[in-house]
């Protein structure tokens, strides 16, 4: 099993470069072309929504980025350290309503990613949050040498 890792800092131009990254590892890795455009847009959808959790909690913890080859699959694991809140809780007022916002924002980048991927979890606390994400591989063919 291989693993990269990134950490960037919760910038939105950060985002970018590990799409690229991603990307650059899964074809590495095995995950099909067709499947690639995906990976980017699924991974710049995770990265974001951790840059927004982080930024909005005012949280100055890089954003965490693995990348992991495994012999028939291919995962990314998008980590941030925002606390989630247990659902049910509610708040009244102004603070609701951003809350409110936040929350429908949230679940519609979940959703998107949901939608590009077919393996997804996605796991929160009062710690942080992950969204693991995983594609299966071809295996690659081995090079013989005369």
């Amino acid at each position: 099993m291989a693993t990269v890792e990134l950490r960037f800092s919760a910038l939105p131009e950060h985002v970018r470069t590990a799409r690229l990254v991603a990307a650059a590892v899964a074809r590495r890795a095995g995950v099909d072309e067709s499947v690639l455009d995906e990976v980017r847009l699924a991974v710049g959808e995770a990265c974001s929504r951790a840059v927004g959790l982080h930024q909005l909690s005012g949280i100055t913890a890089p954003v965490k980025v693995a990348l992991i080859e495994e012999e028939k699959q291919f995962s990314i694991e998008v980590g941030d350290e925002a606390p989630h809140a247990p659902t049910g809780v509610r708040t009244s007022g102004a603070a609701a309503d951003d809350l409110d916002a936040e929350a429908e924002e949230d679940e519609m980048g979940l959703a998107v990613i949901s939608g590009l991927v077919d393996d997804v979890e996605v796991t929160a606390g009062q710690h942080g949050g992950l969204i693991r994400m995983t594609w299966p591989t071809t295996p690659q063919p081995t090079a013989v040498l005369p």
